[in-house]
């Protein structure tokens, strides 16, 4: 199966808003107790995403987690919020750079489809 550019970043986009969820409920609860940060590795997702027949691993490997890395606080609470904003921005710039991509690209088949006005 050939993955269009229109599929394939749709999935970034699709991706890239489940991570943004997952971000703004960590943040949310900063101050919950004994609460722990959830995220997607956003590769996994993608090659979830664009396969033609997930497998059981590929789907379980997309599926959100709790991060291990970070530091747990003496409430339980592991959500670092600088940490939670610098992930933010990144997974922002990643759909501002995929939506940027779709406009001008449609953008440029729209053109390419249009008549050619002069007649030649």
């Amino acid at each position: 199966m050939q993955v269009g550019f229109l599929n394939f970043y749709g999935s970034v986009l699709d991706v890239a808003q489940q991570r943004a969820a997952l971000i703004a409920n960590n943040i949310a609860n900063s101050d919950t107790p004994g609460f722990k940060a959830q995220d997607i590795p956003f590769d996994m997702a993608m090659s979830a995403e664009l396969a033609s027949s997930p497998d059981a691993d590929a789907i379980a490997a997309a599926a959100p987690g709790y991060r291990a890395d970070d530091t747990v606080a003496l409430d339980g609470n592991d959500v670092a919020p600088d940490n939670e904003r610098l992930e933010a921005a990144e997974n922002g710039e990643r759909m501002i750079g995929a939506t940027t991509f779709l406009h001008q690209s449609t953008a440029d088949l729209v053109t390419a489809l249009r008549p050619n006005p002069s007649g030649s």
